[in-house]
């Protein structure tokens, strides 16, 4: 695989980056109690992917990425957890909530896309 020179070139990341810009807009409504609770969750959800796009694509094998960017995808499931809760508390509504999966489901395809592209694990 031909790496890109840069992690900010990588459209995951890019995507992953417009989608934490969304998740802290959106929770920065959230009652004050929930500072440390929920708000603080998703934020860092949406924070990891981005992180660990960064992270695999500094790794300098294949499989090292691959870990990183498994634990991207992963944030991305624990992030749609997140929203479907706050949105059951009455903490997003219908709307900003949708958008956010959305969003979150578009990363993750990217993120499977170049997981695609890597030598695959070792057996």
């Amino acid at each position: 695989m031909t790496r890109t020179r840069h992690y900010r070139d990588l459209i995951a990341w890019q995507k992953a980056m417009e989608l934490a810009r969304e998740v802290y807009a959106v929770t920065e409504t959230f009652p004050q109690s929930e500072t440390f609770g929920l708000r603080m969750q998703l934020r860092r959800s949406a924070v990891n992917a981005a992180t660990y796009i960064a992270d695999g694509h500094g790794r300098l094998t294949d499989a090292e990425n691959r870990k990183s960017l498994s634990i991207a995808r992963g944030a991305m499931n624990e992030l749609q957890t997140q929203v479907e809760l706050a949105e059951s508390l009455g903490f997003i509504d219908k709307q900003n909530s949708s958008k956010i999966i959305e969003l979150s489901i578009e990363v993750a395809k990217v993120i499977n896309g170049l997981l695609g592209v890597l030598d695959p694990e070792p057996r």
